[in-house]
């Protein structure tokens, strides 16, 4: 023993001696590396070295009275681990201390089944202090059991004919489900920087934290699709399974997250692999509909999908999946760029509107019983799409029907104000000024002109943009508005006053009803005297029996008949001119009609 003790070994070249002082009788050739070292302690601990040197030995008898020295030559082309595990198990065998780990112990364990070091034949041999280690260290631990099970992949069949590989995943499921719940939930960011809470999260002693399965990603897709797999028929929380395709995703497909747009190192590097890989994370999303991976992760996977040309099932299912978490998503996610020559808009409205189809009928099936709420994901719903319509607008490439199919999509109530839905329906009439009159007024039905605010309504009021239907339907909610908005004012100015004040003010508002009513009656005296100057001016645009058409006569007469003033340009530009002579407002309502160029 003592012997044993002060060798030493070293590696030169090709060639591995172990130095006792004594010349080497045995050379074992594993892969390319010959191993000079000395029968007797490989015979000691391993039966089948013993067995084969044996034989060699019968084919070999010297003569009788005759002594040589005889060289034993074994090859090994099969060694489970090649020659890094064979010189640990040599070493063994000498009785040096091998330091075990989660990631050789599995590649010791088999070779002390390939080389036949068991118990019976040796006593504290390579597969009992293997086995114990696995039992007392490796199987105690998650992290340890996934480090062992990556590098099982490298030792099959023989890993899974030892239930290692099986025993790992036992391992990693029975601990996961018996984990205590106090340790999850600690908050995490995604891939944008959002701060959440998700399960199987923990924190360190520095206080950082760090996923409980971080080392998943290490597994190849086999052995990660068998875990998974594993977990769904134990029946795991859902929001953990999610976490570990998450964790394995984020690693391995390129793009996930747009805020690190650089690729990670991943042994997924072909375009098919990459592929193989997407559908295979999006079929195992859990269903359930209390599982909501983080949305962000979500538009991640879909845009990598159009990207890579999944298949239409994944990509609908993550469709579906979005649809019912729409609600948690913001602007940047519903950015989705439009990777197909078929669309000619820069971001992929047609995806969007699918996955507003998902969300509406997941939100009425959930609220069947409830008719007209106004529930907050309905509403939140409401402003991200209001703000993608402002996003979007200014596509020249977007058509009037693909702007309003998906403004109309959202119900009544999902809208408390129509202000930000009114900038957009601006924005693309400012970006599409050859849209013809007739669209602009379907547009402007979106609008629900009584859920103006009063600045939205002043701003309506003068825009030149909007078709002079709208403009006059704006004009008659504003006065409403201000109506309401002086009779507030008064009824609060007049709490504790005195009689006399009180008066006054009585007086005065009676005058302001006077002049509002008054207005109302003239706004709706314009809608009529537009509508008539319409179709007078339509027959002046016609060629007269002469081939005259009236002209500035024609003007003259419609002005007389209406009691108006028009400028002689009107028949000419197509740009008829309605002044509003109410004191103190002198707004202009220009109605610009659409001609061919």
């Amino acid at each position: 023993m003592a012997t044993r003790e002060k060798q030493s070994s070293n590696s030169k070249g090709q060639a591995w001696f172990c130095t006792t002082g004594l010349p080497s009788d045995i050379v074992v050739e594993v892969d390319d590396m010959n191993f000079h070292l000395h029968k007797f302690p490989l015979m000691s601990k391993s039966q089948k070295l013993y067995r084969l040197i044996k034989e060699q030995e019968t084919l070999s008898i010297p003569e009788e009275d005759q002594i040589v020295e005889q060289h034993y030559h074994l090859k090994f082309s099969d060694f489970p681990g090649g020659s890094e595990t064979f010189e640990l198990a040599a070493k063994f065998s000498y009785g040096v201390k091998i330091d075990l780990s989660a990631a050789n112990v599995a590649f010791l364990r088999c070779a002390g089944e390939y080389l036949e070091m068991t118990e019976e034949y040796s006593k504290d041999n390579l597969i009992s202090k293997t086995e114990r280690f696995l039992a007392q260290f490796v199987f105690k631990s998650i992290k340890h059991s996934i480090i062992t099970l990556k590098s099982s992949e490298n030792l099959m069949p023989l890993a899974a004919s030892l239930g290692i590989r099986q025993r790992c995943i036992d391992s990693i499921v029975a601990r996961a489900s018996s984990s205590d719940p106090a340790l999850f939930g600690w908050p995490i960011s995604d891939t944008t920087g959002r701060t959440t809470r998700r399960k199987g999260v923990l924190v360190t002693d520095s206080g950082e934290c760090r996923f409980e399965f971080e080392e998943i990603s290490l597994l190849g897709l086999p052995l990660f699709k068998q875990l998974l797999h594993a977990m769904r028929g134990a029946e795991l929380n859902t929001e953990l399974i999610e976490n570990c395709l998450m964790q394995y995703a984020n690693k391995h497909i390129h793009g996930l997250s747009r805020s690190n747009r650089k690729p990670l190192p991943s042994s997924f590097s072909s375009e098919a692999q990459q592929k193989e890989l997407l559908e295979s994370v999006i079929s195992n999303l859990p269903l359930e509909k209390n599982s909501k991976p983080l949305t962000a992760f979500l538009f991640g996977l879909l845009r990598t999908s159009n990207i890579l040309n999944a298949s239409e099932e994944c990509r609908d299912a993550l469709e579906k999946k979005i649809g019912s978490q729409l609600h948690e998503a913001t602007l940047d996610d519903l950015l989705i760029p439009s990777y197909s020559y078929l669309n000619e808009t820069l971001y992929d409205v047609d995806c969007v509107e699918r996955i507003l189809g998902h969300f509406l009928r997941s939100y009425d099936e959930e609220n069947v019983s409830v008719i007209g709420a106004k529930s907050p994901a309905l509403i939140l719903v409401g402003k991200l799409i209001d703000g993608y319509l402002s996003e979007i607008a200014s596509d020249a490439n977007l058509k009037p029907g693909k702007f309003y199919n998906l403004a109309i999509s959202l119900p009544d109530q999902a809208r408390l104000f129509d202000d930000s839905l009114y900038r957009a329906v601006d924005i693309y009439f400012k970006a599409h000024p050859r849209v013809s009159e007739a669209e602009r007024e379907k547009i402007c039905g979106v609008l629900d002109f009584e859920k103006l605010t009063l600045e939205a309504c002043t701003h309506a009021a003068q825009n030149e943009r909007l078709p002079l239907r709208a403009v006059v339907q704006v004009l008659f909610y504003e006065q409403i508005q201000l109506r309401h908005a002086i009779a507030g004012t008064i009824t609060a100015a007049t709490t504790g006053e005195e009689c006399d004040t009180w008066q006054v003010t009585v007086r005065d508002n009676q005058v302001l009803r006077l002049d509002m009513d008054s207005m109302r009656t003239r706004v709706h005296q314009l809608e009529r005297e537009c509508s008539s100057m319409k179709r007078v001016i339509e027959k002046i645009d016609e060629p007269g029996p002469q081939g005259g058409g009236g002209g500035w006569w024609a003007s003259m007469g419609l002005g007389r008949k209406f009691g108006c003033k028009f400028k002689t340009q009107v028949c000419n530009s197509h740009e008829p001119v309605v002044v509003d002579t109410r004191k103190g407002r002198p707004n202009h309502l220009q109605h610009h009609r659409s001609h061919p160029e």
